[in-house]
């Protein structure tokens, strides 16, 4: 199994951390700063949007975090035992 070289990660494990990562800033930088900018120019229809976008993206990501942490999962298992 072939490993990142900057942190030594196996590549599935480093993809699945750096996608988490990339979803974590669009979710609490990127949209946030999407719904100030649609308050400041007074579009209330564009900041439910963007609101409902953020707690729908919220949702489904946390949905995939808590099922892949669930103990015994394989994927997880496989993610740790591979890096181990």
């Amino acid at each position: 199994m072939s490993k990142n070289e900057k942190t030594g990660l196996n590549n599935s494990t480093y993809n699945i951390l750096s996608a988490l990562g990339r979803d974590a800033d669009f979710l609490y930088d990127t949209i946030d700063k999407y719904i100030r900018d649609a308050e400041s120019a007074n579009k209330s229809d564009l900041v439910e949007l963007w609101k409902t976008i953020k707690n729908d993206r919220h949702k489904h990501i946390y949905r995939y975090v808590k099922r892949g942490f669930r103990k015994g999962n394989p994927l997880i298992n496989s993610i740790f035992k591979n890096n181990s």
